[in-house]
């Protein structure tokens, strides 16, 4: 079995935070969020990382984050293209957002050729996520089924004071295999706990701080490729009716398919840590300090990369 390959979704922009969030420091020496989670996975054992980024980006984030990461790890860079599509389909007039993470994904169908781990450039996943999904993929592969698997995290320890959040709330059978994805695009804090709302905020539920969720951290053999490739153009067909400027097509939305259909099972690993992310600018401050405390209790080195 080939060593399991890291996936970095860098091309979005942070349109709430207001600015190219993924090369935002937040480190003592200057490190971004994303050489956390580098440095984190490399020591888990990932020794190739494929960036998927826009060309807009491409100057900057090599000198950000690609030309020191490559003295480390082997880097790779895809490009999330808003025309690459399949053949017979163009962009909708007047449509520039891209069209989602499992596009973004298929965008690195040429580079990836082993098991994979996903994960948002954004987003601070912890210590011990990345040992366990890379364990995961080097000791299982495809048989009957397509064995894929997420890192899941307690909703409490993945949410903000500074406003609402997105989530993919899961459920999982007694051997923690997962049954479904919800997402839920607006999710809060109050001062009771942890709320959400599916009507903007006429009517709200609350939810247990708990509950399982998913932060976008995926491990999948080959497979995926083949099949989010071969599901693409449905999607399209559909999105070029209902929503052709905004659609997008999601990494769940394809394992719910293949979950539905008996073709895969999703393992769910789950995470003791605490998620931080820079949803908002004000989030920023918190996760300095956080990263700040790690290095003070040696969970990292300072310099990151030293």
């Amino acid at each position: 079995m080939k060593k399991p390959v890291l996936v970095v979704m860098a091309a979005g922009m942070g349109s709430r935070y207001g600015g190219l969030k993924q090369m935002d420091p937040v480190g003592s020496h200057g490190e971004v969020i994303m050489d956390y989670s580098l440095y984190d996975a490399r020591r888990a054992g990932f020794e190739k990382v494929i960036f998927i980024i826009k060309h807009s980006i491409e100057d900057p984030f090599k000198e950000t984050i690609g030309n020191h990461v490559s003295k480390y790890m082997e880097v790779a860079y895809a490009y999330q293209d808003l025309d690459d599509l399949p053949e017979g389909y163009t962009v909708p007039e007047g449509r520039e957002k891209p069209w989602g993470t499992c596009h973004a994904i298929l965008a690195a169908r040429d580079l990836i050729d082993a098991p994979f781990a996903v994960i948002n450039a954004d987003d601070y996943y912890g210590t011990t996520c990345f040992q366990i999904i890379y364990d995961y993929l080097s000791t299982h592969a495809d048989d009957d089924k397509y064995r894929y698997c997420m890192v899941g995290y307690q909703l409490k320890n993945t949410v903000t004071e500074n406003g609402s959040v997105a989530r993919g709330v899961c459920t999982t059978d007694a051997d923690s295999n997962l049954v479904s994805v919800v997402e839920h695009t607006q999710i809060e804090q109050y001062e009771n706990g942890i709320r959400f709302t599916e009507d903007k905020g006429e009517t709200w539920h609350d939810i247990d701080g708990d509950t399982t969720v998913s932060m976008n951290l995926w491990g999948f053999s080959e497979s995926f490729i083949k099949e989010a490739k071969l599901r693409f153009p449905a999607f399209l067909d559909d999105a070029m009716v209902s929503n052709p400027l905004k659609g997008e097509y999601f990494l769940p939305s394809v394992v719910s398919q293949l979950l539905d259909e008996g073709k895969a099972t999703v393992k769910v690993l789950k995470s003791p840590d605490k998620w931080y992310g820079v949803t908002y600018r004000e989030d920023k401050p918190g996760i300095v300090k956080a990263l700040a405390q790690k290095a003070e209790e040696g969970l990292y080195p300072s310099p990151l990369w030293n």
